[in-house]
């Protein structure tokens, strides 16, 4: 296989900033800043896609972890918020380089993901993305709640979830 799903690592950051500054329009991509602060507090909510032929990143998803139910834009900007026993994990990146597309690796990010924090005991995955991905994100088991209370970037948003713990 060619690629490999696995956590970030710190010598990673610079690739991590790069990813955000390159898969994102400049008005929603988290700044380099914001986005070292969310590594170094919650790494192990870093997951990374390794091309194994250049040992380079080309995807990866991140998030934080806290207690509220809906997503909101200082998740992004305000580390403080993360809370490593929070039952639900805030999706703040979803990326995967251009060339790299077309191939399942969001999806198998997302599943693989999923997998981890559901082993953790979260309750569920939030995100917020703009309309023309609301399709990609239901069929990766998202249910789409309509539009957020978010305006990061200037944009719409709409706020999406996947539950990890069945309803008992």
């Amino acid at each position: 296989m060619q690629y490999e799903i696995r956590l970030i690592r710190p010598d990673e950051l610079p690739q991590v900033i790069e990813l955000e500054q390159t898969c994102f329009p400049p008005n929603e991509a988290c700044s380099p800043k914001h986005l070292s602060e969310r590594y170094e507090a919650a790494p192990e909510l870093f997951l990374g896609v390794e091309n194994r032929e250049t040992g380079l990143l080309v995807g990866m998803l991140n998030g934080i972890a806290v207690n509220e139910e809906h997503f909101r834009d200082e998740f992004f900007t305000d580390i403080a918020l993360h809370n490593p026993k929070g039952a639900q994990v805030m999706l703040c990146g979803l990326e995967v380089l251009a060339e790299h597309r077309g191939r399942g690796l969001a999806r198998k990010l997302v599943e693989t993901y999923a997998a981890i924090e559901q082993k953790r005991g979260r309750a569920k995955l939030v995100l917020t993305c703009l309309d023309e991905k609301v399709e990609m994100y239901r069929k990766m088991g998202f249910n789409d709640l309509g539009m957020a209370h978010s305006t990061w970037g200037g944009e719409e948003w709409h706020e999406m979830v996947r539950d990890l713990i069945p309803a008992s």
